[in-house]
């Protein structure tokens, strides 16, 4: 490996990374894994219909198959890339949402956007 490689490689995320309105065109044609790692009170408030609340305070416990890509999301990207960064040392296939639900513009459950 170059250097810059190296450099590269030294500062790349274990996960792949996407918009929501990547996430959004991924909704619409396929079932997928999503987890949302904010708080039950922020989850309650509300989140995508298909998401599933596992709060990051909670992430050590989670279990899935890991054959299959698991989305995270959370307010603003950061929760979200920690548990990302989590995930993937465990072995999971991760997908991180950036920007969160601050930047989600689809329909919600439970709140309004």
């Amino acid at each position: 490996m170059s250097f810059i490689e190296n450099i590269k490689a030294l500062f790349s995320e274990p996960f792949e990374s996407i918009t929501t309105n990547e996430l959004a065109n991924v909704l619409a044609t396929k079932t997928v894994q999503l987890i949302d790692v904010r708080t039950p009170e922020e989850f309650k408030q509300s989140h995508i219909s298909k998401a599933r609340n596992v709060p990051l305070s909670q992430i050590n416990s989670f279990v899935a198959p890991k054959d299959k890509k698991i989305y995270v999301i959370c307010q603003s990207g950061m929760r979200s890339k920690k548990a990302a960064n989590h995930l993937s040392t465990k072995g999971y296939k991760v997908v991180n949402v950036r920007g969160g639900m601050s930047q989600w513009q689809g329909k919600v459950i439970g709140g309004q956007k």
